[in-house]
């Protein structure tokens, strides 16, 4: 099993939660999404994750990672 840790912008409540890791778990691969309104971090477990793919979705959803 893989994980990614991803830091996103505009998660400021349950529903914003929800809304990612619903639309995460479409994705082929992922397994376990846990997403937190504190900080923005988002959690991605699965097999053979494709961080490209993850990346574009959290975009499409409204939630567009945060690069260091």
């Amino acid at each position: 099993m893989q994980t990614e840790q991803f830091h996103v912008q505009n998660v400021k409540c349950g529903g914003c939660t929800s809304t990612i890791e619903q639309g995460l778990l479409a994705l082929d691969g992922v397994t376990e999404v846990q997403a937190r309104i504190d900080g923005g971090q988002v959690s991605v477990s699965g097999e053979r994750l494709d961080r490209t793919a993850i990346e574009a979705k959290l975009v499409e959803l409204g939630y567009p990672v945060v690069t260091a």
